[in-house]
Formats: C-alpha cells, sequence, structure tokens
C-alpha cells in the first residue's frame, strides 16, 4: 500500500504543481519584443490549408483567407483539396486561391503539406491553417513583424469561433487554459511553445525540409515541435495574432477529437523518452520538457476526474492508509485553483456552469478512450466541422 501511495502522491504532485506553476508564471509573459521598431518589408507568405473531407467549411474558409489585409501580391493561399466533392473543388477554384487536389491511400496532413511544397517556391514564410480556421484582422502583418525581428518559428493564439453547445464552450475554456499554461507559460520562463498543428508560422525551406522527413499519422504538430527543439530552434507564442477555430460541438466528435490526441500523446512519449533523457544529461532541459515532462501529464479532464475520485478514496481508506489522505485534498484545491486562474475572465458567465456539467460526461468518454488507443495513431482520425461563421461576441 505504501508504494502505490508513493506513486500517486508522488506523479499527481508533478500533475498539479506543473499546472500551478506555469499557469501563475504565465502573468509575466509580454510580446512587446516582437513588434521593436517598424518593419516595411512584407515577407513573402504562403497560407497552407489542408482539407480532408471538409466541403460544408473550405470554401468559406478559402474565399475569407484570400480576402485577408495583408498585401495580395506578398501571400498566396494554397487547398489541399483531400477527398472533396467535385462541385467543392469547382467552388473553391473560384476563390482566388490556388487548389491543388489531392489523393491518397491514407490520407494525413503531412502528405496533403508535402504535395503542395513540392508544388511551390519563392516563399519566406509557410503559415498552416485547419479547413475550419478563419485569421483575424492583421494576423499576417504580426506574424510578418514579428518574422522580420527574428522570431523564425511561431505559434499564433487560436481562440474559438463557437461556443453554442456546452460541450464546445468547455472544448473553447481548454483552449484557452492550453494557451496560458503551455504558450504563455512556457515562454514567460524561457522553454518552448506548444505546437497546436494550425495558426503558426515557419521560415518557408527548413519548414519544407522538416515535412518532407516526417511521416506523422497523427500529432504532426508534436513531431514537428521536437524537430525544431532537435535543432536548437524555440518557438514563439504571439498572443495578439489571432485565428478563430471551431470547438466541437457534439460528444462524439469530442470522443474522437480527444482520442486522436491522447494516443499521439502516449506514442510519442514512448518514441521520445530515451531521447529526452540522454538531452537532459547533456544539459538541454528545453527538448526534455517537451519530449518527456509535457508528454508525462495527464490530460487534464482525466486529471479533474481522478484527484476527486483520490479524495473520496483516500479518505474513506484514511485509517489504512501511511501517508494519510490530506494531501489528495490539497492537491485537488491547488488543481482546480490553477485551472481558475488561467481562465480568461470572459469565460466566467452563465455558460460556464452548463460547461462544468458536462465535465462528468467529458471524464466519461476520455477514460473510455483509454481503453481505445489501439492503432488510434495509425489511421487518420477526421473531426467535422461546419461552420466559418464567427460569433458576434468574438
Amino acid at each position: 500500500m505504501l508504494v502505490l501511495e508513493i506513486i500517486l502522491l508522488v506523479y499527481f504532485g508533478f500533475v498539479v504543481f506543473h499546472n500551478f506553476f506555469f499557469s501563475a508564471i504565465s502573468f509575466i509573459y509580454r510580446e512587446d519584443h516582437f513588434f521593436k521598431g517598424t518593419v516595411n518589408k512584407h515577407s513573402r507568405i504562403a497560407v497552407l490549408i489542408p482539407s480532408y473531407k471538409e466541403d460544408g467549411v473550405i470554401v468559406s474558409t478559402a474565399e475569407l483567407a484570400v480576402r485577408h489585409n495583408y498585401p495580395l501580391e506578398a501571400f498566396t493561399v494554397f487547398v489541399m483539396a483531400d477527398s472533396l466533392q467535385p462541385a467543392t473543388v469547382q467552388a473553391l477554384q473560384q476563390t482566388g486561391a490556388t487548389v491543388f487536389e489531392v489523393s491518397f491511400e491514407k490520407s494525413t496532413k503531412v502528405r496533403a503539406l508535402q504535395f503542395a511544397l513540392a508544388k511551390i517556391e519563392g516563399y519566406d514564410l509557410a503559415v498552416i491553417l485547419d479547413a475550419d480556421n478563419v485569421m483575424k484582422e492583421g494576423f499576417l502583418a504580426k506574424i510578418n513583424h514579428a518574422f522580420n525581428n527574428g522570431f523564425l518559428n511561431l505559434q499564433g493564439r487560436r481562440v474559438a469561433k463557437n461556443s453554442d453547445t456546452p460541450m464546445a464552450y468547455l472544448d473553447s475554456i481548454s483552449e484557452a487554459i492550453n494557451n496560458q499554461i503551455f504558450r504563455k507559460g512556457y515562454n514567460a520562463v524561457g522553454l518552448s511553445s506548444s505546437l497546436i498543428g494550425s495558426a503558426m508560422a515557419f521560415p518557408f525551406q527548413p519548414f519544407r525540409d522538416h515535412i518532407n522527413a516526417m511521416d506523422s499519422v497523427g500529432g504532426f504538430d508534436r513531431e514537428l515541435h521536437l524537430r525544431l527543439l532537435a535543432k536548437k530552434q524555440r518557438i514563439y507564442y504571439l498572443e495578439s495574432a489571432e485565428v478563430y477555430d471551431e470547438k466541437t460541438r457534439q460528444a462524439e466528435a469530442f470522443s474522437n477529437q480527444r482520442r486522436r490526441w491522447l494516443s499521439s500523446q502516449f506514442v510519442y512519449l514512448q518514441r521520445n523518452f530515451k531521447k529526452g533523457v540522454r538531452a537532459l544529461l547533456k544539459g538541454d532541459f528545453i527538448f526534455f520538457e517537451a519530449s518527456v515532462l509535457s508528454n508525462l501529464l495527464l490530460p487534464r479532464i482525466l486529471t479533474l476526474g481522478c484527484l476527486p475520485t483520490l479524495v473520496i478514496v483516500f479518505t474513506l481508506l484514511r485509517h489504512y492508509l501511511v501517508l494519510g489522505y490530506t494531501w489528495t485534498w490539497a492537491y485537488a484545491i491547488l488543481y482546480v485553483a490553477a485551472l481558475v486562474i488561467a481562465v480568461p475572465t470572459k469565460y466566467f458567465d452563465k455558460r460556464l456552469l452548463a460547461a462544468v456539467a458536462s465535465l462528468p460526461k467529458a471524464f466519461a468518454l476520455m477514460f473510455l478512450n483509454l481503453f481505445r488507443l489501439k492503432n488510434a495513431n495509425k489511421k487518420f482520425i477526421h473531426t467535422p466541422h461546419s461552420t466559418t461563421t464567427v460569433e458576434s461576441k468574438k
């Protein structure tokens, strides 16, 4: 019993204090240095949008991207049309975007990007969007400014496009917490911001080289992150460069999306654990953190379910415990505090109660996903989207 108590004490202590520390330290994050001076150069930007079976949103996404307020001669929108309907492809070709029709035996974002990158030349920057993403006014200009000030690998801020169901609201809060902890918090102490698969920008040729060396099915952003860090290249979080991103509305889509994320987390931990430890022994804590520590973290919703369970069980069994049970209460309180201070104040409204009420269902879905991970990283698990409309309040 003592061994189990020690394992739980140490592991959940790591999870809780990791989240609390980076949540609290995130408030010292500043981005003024990204925008010092005046930048007159407009870098040539390739905006890359892989679209797999996204007939419902991709035409509107392309139209909005092409009309983005950046000099027309300095950027091009490229859409990788994978398994789209002929009518969708025809409509895309009328938007002003350059359309590459692609077809693969096994579709992945990496393969779509590889196809497009082999066809284009003459760009300084590659920006990656998802098929449902909408760039907020000024996004490319801010990316350009930071890039010309020497910040080469950039992660923009994804914000919720919609929050029209409790699950979507919960998903948007989760995104906001991730931005606070894993991007602002990490950058605040000199670590590399985590990548999230879209709203990202990189120097064109190095990005092409990295993508051509990859064959990821799920979690391509994790692999790209580690490849950059292996080259001693940090990722910087640009909070003011915003992209609207559709949040999952229904439980099934939420479950499938988290299953893909959970699987990639375990896969990349297994693949890179030894590399991470070797990096730490050589003094490279940044790579160790990204390859090992971040991947050891229990997903947030699972932690929110496990800690109350530990509190109840350990309190009931308190007479049989060696280390006591009060630490479970302390961890639960500290973890909730970490999340509360990471949630932007705009989310504290009446919809928050409905989102919190959906947590037990979300926990159940995540818990079941633990038993559905086999082969989840060997095929692309698609999350469908349905709108490019941004809520007016945003």
